[in-house]
């Protein structure tokens, strides 16, 4: 299994846009996103937190995005 990177919720945020998703709304500190081909997630934005692994892991599956995929746009 890949050890997943340790990633702030705004370098995600910025990583997803960079593969063409788009933030549609924000709501407190959770930025919601949207593909255009329909493949939605929300990524929860707090000051100085890395986001968890099993929930890095959870939203690459909502995303459907493998792991190496996001090692590549690192």
């Amino acid at each position: 299994m890949t050890r997943l990177p340790r990633l702030k919720g705004k370098e995600l945020v910025r990583i997803l846009e960079g593969v063409g998703f788009r933030v549609v709304r924000t709501r407190g500190s959770h930025v919601f996103l949207k593909h255009p081909d329909g493949r939605a997630t929300a990524v929860p934005v707090h000051a100085g937190e890395t986001i968890g692994p099993g929930l890095l892991r959870s939203i690459l599956r909502d995303i459907e995005m493998p792991v190496g995929k996001l090692l590549d746009h690192i």
